[in-house]
């Protein structure tokens, strides 16, 4: 299929220099009918907002729309950021990673809903193979794969795709625990807010555990019965991360695991035996990019006590919000 024929003009869209970061693409990622809203989440950051909003001009299957939710009370030069590609700009000015997250899902108006951090770059062919497993109607959540932007993949290299649903014994550990990709790119149908917010807003940066937002919504719409696929033909580049306090990180890791045992409490004892694994620096035996126990649980006794009695104070006086 030629490429003139699988570009679609979303009506956000304004013309833009070239710009393509795109990886060897598979050619299994076609045009489908699917409509689609981008939402774009940030905070204080016009530059790299620019650099995310030209990445999306540039797609070879352009959404319906692009949204742009700013997490302040309203900044001009983001605004006049938004305006110039013909997105349009939501102010949620309650802080949080998690508000920015439902506001974008509950304003958008197409099928599907696809997430993508304003430090972030889209393969020009990430969103049309974002949407094509949504082909199937049981599938309610598609991730992507997530490049290092300083770090050029491999040619050729290929990753086969991964469905998850509540019928794999392991599901609530892939999800919750990093097994089916991060919030930097994912999507999501509209329906999945039909029941109220799917991001708990005590999670993610600016709340109060400030991790794994997005983990949170995997494992609740796989509770619902829905699907999910892992899909690495649909990248998106994004810059490392800061290195983080691993006392912090320690602390916001069992804070969210507090929160998921008594959220979900049908999967506590699923839940605890994984723990139990991970404390006894047990492998992982489903694919994430780094299966070994990570610097938390090697950081030493003295850490984890010390992390776990902060997140038990934190999640006591953290109230869950309304609407979640």
């Amino acid at each position: 299929m030629a490429i003139d024929s699988l570009k679609r003009e979303g009506p956000w869209l304004k013309p833009s220099a070239h710009y393509s970061i795109g990886i060897d693409p598979s050619p299994s990622c076609e045009e489908k009918l699917l409509t689609a809203s981008v939402v774009v989440c940030t905070r204080n950051r016009p530059a790299s907002l620019r650099s995310c909003l030209k990445g999306l001009a540039q797609l070879e299957h352009a959404p319906e729309e692009v949204i742009v939710v700013d997490n302040t009370e309203g900044d001009k030069e983001t605004e006049a950021v938004a305006k110039e590609f013909g997105a349009r700009y939501l102010i949620e000015p309650k802080p949080g990673l998690s508000r920015a997250r439902n506001r974008g899902l509950a304003e958008s108006n197409f099928e599907v809903v696809a997430y993508l951090d304003d430090d972030a770059l889209p393969d020009i062919r990430w969103l049309g193979c974002l949407l094509e497993p949504f082909d199937d109607p049981q599938v309610a959540l598609v991730t992507g794969r997530i490049v290092r932007s300083d770090v050029r993949p491999m040619d050729g290299a290929k990753q086969p795709a991964r469905t998850l649903s509540n019928k794999d014994p392991e599901w609530f550990e892939i999800a919750t625990f990093g097994g089916l990709g991060l919030g930097s790119n994912m999507a999501f149908r509209k329906r999945v807010g039909d029941r109220g917010a799917i991001f708990d807003e005590r999670l993610g940066r600016g709340a109060p555990f400030e991790i794994a937002e997005e983990n949170y919504a995997f494992a609740l719409v796989l509770s619902r019965g829905d699907t999910a696929v892992f899909l690495p033909d649909a990248v998106v580049f994004h810059p490392p991360g800061k290195p983080a306090d691993i006392k912090q990180e320690a602390r916001n890791l069992i804070a969210f695991s507090i929160l998921l045992l008594a959220e979900f409490p049908e999967r506590r004892r699923d839940l605890i035996r994984f723990l139990y694994r991970r404390i006894r620096r047990k492998p992982l035996t489903w694919p994430r990019d780094s299966p070994d126990p990570g610097e938390i649980i090697t950081s030493g006794w003295s850490v984890l006590f010390s992390a776990s009695f902060s997140a038990a104070l934190l999640f006591l006086k953290t109230k869950k919000p309304r609407g979640n």
